[in-house]
Order: structure tokens, then sequence, then C-alpha cells
């Protein structure tokens, strides 16, 4: 016998944030919506769970509410490092917060649910047709929609669908990290440029944990193990607790995220800034995009409009991760570490200026601007030869 599909307007696949703002945003817009995921939540995820102004702004937005303060802790000190060289701390930034993934993306699953996102968590999929979107799950369970959302990580399995694979391997950066105990009493939030080559490490602390790793680009990394080690050795801490390893698409964005009735959201669209690492701001914005424009393209009896009302949403964030991508060797060049050095430990403005791009008050083309005023002669000719 065979089993009658289930049919809605919207099939989500990742209940990560990303997934969870485009089924909630969805569900707003009066769409049916399927949010499926491997993972019966609340699962791990590897991130350091910095949760900034932008991202906040983003998430009051699409999920109405703000923050709730038990699972997103206030901090507004930050200090950097770039080896042996201290850069600068400053006491009263605009805040940050720090989570454990795991929480949260439980608690952003538990919104998009209450919203009336039908819950498919828990469930593997067999097979996916993405040229009228049908979902089999591993258990016959067959799905059917009339746009499909690809919100499923770095690691997608909607992008090798549509693509042959899911990311770039020689733009790709990696990252470890281990969730180690309470070290001692403060607050700050500590980021070291050299950590990684072409990357940064961090270490953030939690109410009940310290959250430390490296991560870069992968190429100019195959010791990736070592740098961490050398990282916590620097860091006096040595407790032995298990290293997790995870794929970022550090700024290898696709430029088209999706192809006819499929759209690409989230880090399964590479929208990760290469610079500062940000991802959840993008996951949210992305996802939220996305769901208005399934919701305007169904409503036009369109649905194939969505993937171009999406695109023309996402010109902004694009932009600014191209200008991100153009300032990267700024920072991570290993030839002018030692201007970036000079320059960001010497001006309050231009930390000033990298902590309000974290914030959402400038955007990059204010920050290129800046940069290109600050830095020496010397490597913006560094710039011109390349």
């Amino acid at each position: 016998m065979s089993i009658q599909p289930q049919t809605f307007d919207l099939i989500i696949i990742g209940a990560g944030p990303a997934g969870s703002a485009a089924a909630i945003t969805a569900r707003r817009a009066g769409l049916s919506a399927a949010l499926i995921d491997k993972a019966k939540f609340p699962r791990d995820k590897l991130c350091g769970g910095l949760v900034t102004g932008r991202a906040r702004t983003q998430y009051c937005e699409t999920f109405g509410r703000d923050l709730d303060p038990a699972l997103f802790q206030a901090h507004s000190q930050i200090a950097f490092h770039a080896g042996d060289v201290r850069l600068g701390e400053i006491q009263k930034t605009p805040t940050l917060y720090l989570t454990m993934r795991r929480d949260m993306d439980a608690h952003l699953l538990g919104l998009a649910l209450a919203a009336g996102a039908k819950d498919f968590t828990g469930q593997r999929i067999a097979q996916i047709n993405t040229e009228n979107p049908t979902v089999t799950l591993d258990d016959g369970t067959v799905l059917t929609g009339k746009i499909l959302i690809g919100a499923d990580g770095v690691n997608s399995m909607v992008a090798r669908a549509l693509f042959g694979r899911a990311f770039d391997p020689a733009r790709i950066g990696f990252a470890l990290e281990v969730e180690a105990p309470p070290g001692p009493a403060t607050d700050t939030i500590r980021i070291d440029f050299d950590a990684a080559s072409w990357g940064y490490g961090w270490r953030f602390p939690k109410a009940a944990s310290t959250t430390i790793g490296v991560g870069g680009l992968q190429a100019p990394n195959p010791d990736m193990k070592t740098r961490l080690a050398k990282y916590r050795a620097a860091l006096a801490e040595d407790a032995n607790c298990p290293v997790k390893g995870h794929f970022l698409p550090f700024g290898d964005f696709k430029r088209v995220p999706g192809r006819g009735r499929v759209l690409l959201i989230g880090d399964a669209a590479g929208l990760v800034d290469p610079i500062t690492g940000e991802g959840i701001a993008h996951a949210l914005q992305s996802g939220a995009a996305a769901g208005i424009a399934a919701a305007h393209a169904i409503a036009d009896g369109n649905p194939q409009s969505a993937l171009r009302r999406y695109r023309t949403a996402l010109r902004p964030l694009h932009r600014g991760l191209r200008m991100a991508g153009w300032l990267r060797p700024l920072i991570f060049e290993p030839r002018l570490n030692p201007l970036f050095r000079r320059a960001f430990g010497q001006s309050s403005v231009v930390k000033s200026a990298y902590l309000r791009l974290l914030a959402g008050d400038v955007e990059y083309p204010g920050l290129c601007l800046l940069v290109l005023r600050r830095l020496p002669g010397a490597a913006l000719r560094h710039l011109r030869l390349r």
C-alpha cells in the first residue's frame, strides 16, 4: 500500500537558527511548514556561542521577543591579542552575549513549533527531489512542498543535491573547540588573531563553562590540533575534555543561493563573515528573508519567483561579505601582520569600529573607508600589487 504524501507550502531541512527563523516567519505569513532535522533537540553544536548586537536585533525582529537572560549571558568587556602582543582591552563595549548552542537552538526550535511548524526532527532523510520539491524520510514518510529550503549547515545535503558539492574545499574554514570548566573569575571575552593562520582563537567565559577554540581557513592550517593545543597552553588551560571539530564556510558564500524552487540559507548558503566569523546573525537574517520571499511568491501564485525575491533581499548582506573578503588580507595575511597589529593596537577608533560592526551599528562600506584612512601606505601598495 502506497503512503499518501503530506503536503506543505514549505519544506525546511535543518532546524537550527536559520531553519527555525524561516519556519516561524513562514507560519506568521500563513504558510504551512515542515521542519526536518536528523537530530533530536536539544543537541550539541560546535560554535563559540557569541551572540552579537546584530544577532540580537535580528532575533527580536524575527521571533518577536528579547533575549532571555537565562539563556544569553551579557558581557561588556573584550580583550584583543596577537601572539604575545596585547592589542588592548575595552571595558565598556556594545553588549555582547554568550550562550550554549545546545540550549539556544532548542529554544528557537520550540518557538517555531509553537507557531505551528510541523515537527519532523529526529528523522533522517532517505531521498530528496529538488526539481519537484519532495523529501522521503527513512521511515517512508513522503513530504511534498511548493518550496524547499536548505538550512542544513555547511555540509548541506540540499546544496550537494543542487550543485554536486556543499562547499569549495580550497576555500573552506575549519575550527576546533573545547568546552572547558569555568576558569578564573572573569567576564572578559578574549580574541587572539594569531592563534590560527588566516583565523583567530577565542575564549568565551560562560556561566558553567569556558568555550575555547581556534578556527581559520583549512588550507594554511593542516596542524589545527597543534594550534589548539598551543593556544590552550598559552591560556594555562589543560582540562581533560573532548575536542570537537567542524567546517566553517568562512566567506565562501554562494552568489546564487539556490535553484528553481529551492533556497539555501545560513551556513548552507555560506553566510559566515570571513573576518569576525559571525554566522548566527546571518542565519537568522537569511532564514527570515527566505520565509518572506516564499510567502510573497506563493501568494502571487509563482513559487518559482521565490529565489529572485530572496536574492534581492540578500544583496546588502552579500555586498558586506564581499567587502569583508577584500579586507581580510589586511588582517590575516602573514606579511601584513605587523602593520595590522600596529594599526589595531594603537587605534581605539579601529577597535571601536570593529565592535560597532558586531553591534550592527556600522556596515562594511563604512569600515572599509576607516581602514583605508588608518592603514599605512605600505599596506595599500601591497594590496594594489595583489
